[in-house]
């Protein structure tokens, strides 16, 4: 046993009584609350999915660590904001989070180590990752398909869009990207919401070279989540919404093809911005008398020549911005949509997109999407599925809090109230029992999800 007052400290005269604070309490954790995770991932058979695509070519007499024990243990500590195998490894001894494996919190060896970990994300080969991707979305799809059985599915909206994750070290295929100025991947994320619900749900994680155009890759996924989509719902009509990096004629004619809705933007061009020259200029006028920020709607039907004479439509938003302490500005933006809505309704629904933003970034800012610092491009992509991994349990907790106060909340505070909890960690042979604080100030919201999770009252 090491010297225990290597982790004490004495503050003498600070407080009213001398306080003497060590770091010597085996059985407590930091993370109590994490538990739920465990409840979620069971209840969705996420993990378990994912990794039951992958072999084990490993020698079984050498194996310490299942596959699935170390994915879970990234998975869980991503979720609990430890964001690197390192940074896990440090909660090897953690009782929480090796009951979250289903090892003896008080008496089984420590979780994997920082180097063991790192040899399970080196070791993931491009059909492996592909098979862990589509578990992923199939079991988020069918998750909401259970979800929404007793409800009429009407509508799928589909929102694609790539992100830049920046780059600072010699990762495969980290190329510099001229729009985002640095060096990065552009990895492509999916989400699916349901109805007229307000939730983006994310299906789909895949990293792409710092150079990659948004096309690249984008039929491919949609295609198979359209598959997946009609053979879970077949009644549902597909919603398509794409900003203008994807916009082109193979994009069209698939979308077409396909026999979906869909609304994708499309840059300006003299030829468009000619045909709504009248309505911008009642836009200037109305905006120059009422001295605030005035639109106008249209629509055209409209052919590029790439797009071998076939005309589609076009609607378009004719805008003068006005800032102040600035000159008025002219905002005009296209939309190729074949829906029949009116031309405001049309763009309405189109920008409805832009809350796909505030998931990109819970997934940057608060489950370190962009930590790619792995050498291999495929250990990369293994990290950004585990992220997604992550981040679908955390919004499956979220959903059960959807009518508390935390129903919006973002994964950093979903994390700090709920998941971040001290406790500390007894265990017999009948069973285990996890004190956490009397005074947890979001004890009630913890307790309600525990309970709808199949938690039972005492």
């Amino acid at each position: 046993m090491g010297d225990s007052s290597r982790h004490s400290v004495l503050f003498p005269e600070v407080f009213s009584k001398p306080l003497h604070v060590a770091f010597d309490e085996p059985q407590v954790t930091s993370d109590g609350g994490a538990v739920l995770l465990k409840s979620i991932d069971d209840r969705l058979d996420l993990t378990a999915a994912m990794v039951g695509v992958l072999e084990d070519d490993r020698q079984a007499s050498k194996v310490v660590h299942a596959l699935e024990d170390l994915f879970r243990q990234r998975v869980y500590g991503l979720a609990c904001g430890y964001a690197d195998a390192n940074d896990v490894s440090r909660m090897g001894a953690d009782p929480v989070h090796k009951s979250l494996l289903g090892r003896d919190p008080l008496q089984d060896a420590d979780l994997a180590s920082q180097a063991t970990l790192s040899r399970f994300e080196n070791g993931m080969g491009r059909t492996a990752l592909y098979r862990m991707g589509m578990a992923l979305m199939e079991t988020v799809l069918d998750t909401h398909r259970r979800r929404l059985r007793r409800r009429k599915v009407k509508r799928v909206t589909i929102d694609l869009d790539p992100t830049d994750d920046p780059t600072f070290g010699q990762q495969e295929f980290a190329f510099y990207n001229g729009h985002h100025r640095h060096w990065c991947f552009l990895p492509m994320l999916c989400f699916v919401t349901f109805n007229d619900e307000g939730d983006q749900y994310l299906v789909g994680a895949v990293l792409r070279p710092g150079t990659a155009h948004p096309k690249v890759g984008s039929i491919g996924i949609l295609r198979r989540l359209i598959e997946e989509i009609r053979e879970r719902f077949p009644r549902a009509r597909i919603r398509v919404r794409l900003d203008g990096g994807f916009a082109g004629p193979e994009m069209f004619d698939f979308l077409e093809e396909q026999e979906v809705e869909y609304l994708v933007a499309m840059a300006r061009n003299s030829v468009l911005e000619r045909r709504a020259r009248k309505p911008m200029a009642q836009a200037r006028r109305r905006s120059k008398q009422t001295g605030e920020t005035e639109r106008e709607w249209g629509e055209t039907c409209y052919a590029a020549q790439s797009w071998k004479g076939c005309q589609r439509r076009v609607i378009f938003k004719a805008e003068v911005v006005r800032l102040e302490d600035r000159d008025p500005r002219d905002n005009c933006r296209f939309v190729v949509t074949n829906l029949q809505h009116v031309p405001r309704n049309v763009y309405q629904i189109y920008r409805q997109r832009g809350e796909v933003e505030n998931r990109i970034k819970e997934l940057k800012e608060g489950l370190y999407l962009d930590r790619t610092s792995c050498t291999r491009f495929w250990a990369n992509q293994l990290r950004v599925l585990m992220t997604a991994a992550a981040y679908v349990l955390l919004q499956e907790l979220r959903r059960q809090l959807a009518k508390t106060s935390l129903g919006r909340a973002q994964v950093e505070t979903l994390r700090l109230q709920l998941l971040k909890i001290g406790g500390r960690v007894k265990s017999t042979v009948r069973r285990m029992v996890l004190h956490l604080s009397a005074s947890h100030p979001w004890r009630d919201d913890w307790l309600r999800v525990a309970r709808q999770l199949g938690a039972c009252p005492l």
